[in-house]
């Protein structure tokens, strides 16, 4: 993966939270980011808390699924936004699956499962970077508003 794909959003981090290793499971990579969140100074609204719980728990899942694993985990807190980067073995950027067509004429097609997480992030984060790793891999970050 040669290719950076970033929107501009800037969001200067807080002190990260260190990880002594990755989280095996999204519920880990979701109570992390409770955490984080928990210890910041200012509250945040439920339903900004609420789509920061459902990023973290779609890029976890997709490196899960999609990516050979989660080799990697940071979140960040500042005070207006909440930043999670998710690193995977997989060099592969995600793409969103095209959208389901009701009328489509295979009914496999229809009730298909999958491929929503990625719209999910890309519509619930303010900005989403995916970067190629030195060693291979990658790492998604996503900023989420907690506003």
């Amino acid at each position: 993966m040669q290719e950076m794909h970033r929107t501009e959003s800037p969001v200067t981090p807080i002190a990260p939270i260190e990880f002594r290793r990755s989280p095996l499971r999204p519920a880990d990579a979701r109570r992390a980011v409770r955490g984080a969140v928990a210890r910041q100074a200012e509250p945040c609204a439920a339903r900004a808390l609420d789509d920061i719980l459902l990023v973290t728990s779609e890029l976890a899942t997709n490196a899960i699924l999609h990516g050979g694993g989660i080799t990697g985990f940071d979140v960040h807190v500042d005070g207006c936004a909440v930043r999670v980067s998710v690193c995977d073995r997989s060099d592969e950027t995600p793409v969103a699956e095209r959208a389901l067509d009701e009328r489509a004429a295979d009914e496999r097609e229809r009730w298909r499962t999958g491929g929503r997480g990625w719209p999910i992030v890309c519509r619930l984060a303010r900005d989403v970077e995916v970067a190629g790793l030195p060693c291979g891999g990658k790492r998604i970050t996503a900023v989420v508003s907690l506003a």
